[in-house]
């Protein structure tokens, strides 16, 4: 729509910081069941490096590129399963601040304009949903069970993804992958 004065549509955007492949399908085996046996919708794993924010399409493209270049991958370090208060922090695998892991998160949300309310807190979600204290901890329990060793995952993260994450949609069908960048 050229010329007609229409601001182009804004959506919300985040940019996602995403394991190995090897990685995500372990990870994947541990949220399916979690998914199944808590009622939770099914994602991508991955890491939130820049949250929701609302841009258009092609302001997000390039801020997320521009954040892309000079980045260097580096390696995540599970430190515990936890448990969080909301729908999209319900059980979740708790990162260790390493100053690679709290820079890039930096550098990503600085070229993004973004401000939140609360100091980064690395993490990769295994479960979304409005669960009690005590489903979370029996989540929390459980994921340990199918995956003995994930409370101590260490992992390269070498790519990087913009996705549309509508955060109203708690069925995250609308989500969807917008581009990826391979980090050096």
């Amino acid at each position: 729509m050229e010329g007609s004065g229409i601001a182009e549509e804004q959506n919300v955007y985040s940019v996602w910081a995403l394991p190995p492949e090897d990685v995500s399908q372990r990870l994947k085996a541990v949220m399916k069941d979690l998914g199944s046996e808590f009622r939770g919708p099914e994602f991508e794993p991955h890491i939130t490096v820049v949250g929701a924010i609302r841009l258009t399409k092609a302001d997000a493209l390039q801020k997320f590129n521009s954040a892309c270049l000079g980045l260097k991958s580096y390696t995540a370090q599970v430190d515990s399963v936890a448990t969080g208060t909301f729908f999209y922090q319900c059980v979740f695998l708790l990162l260790h601040t390493t100053p690679e892991v709290m820079s890039t998160g930096e550098h990503c949300t600085s070229h993004f304009g973004y401000k939140s309310s609360t100091p980064y807190m690395p993490h990769l979600s295994i479960l979304y949903g409005d669960l009690s204290d005590e489903e979370k901890k029996k989540a929390q329990e459980k994921a340990k069970l199918l995956d003995e060793k994930i409370s101590s995952l260490s992992f390269q993260v070498s790519r990087l993804a913009l996705y549309k994450t509508d955060t109203e949609d708690k069925s995250l069908k609308s989500w969807e992958r917008v581009a990826e960048c391979s980090l050096d």
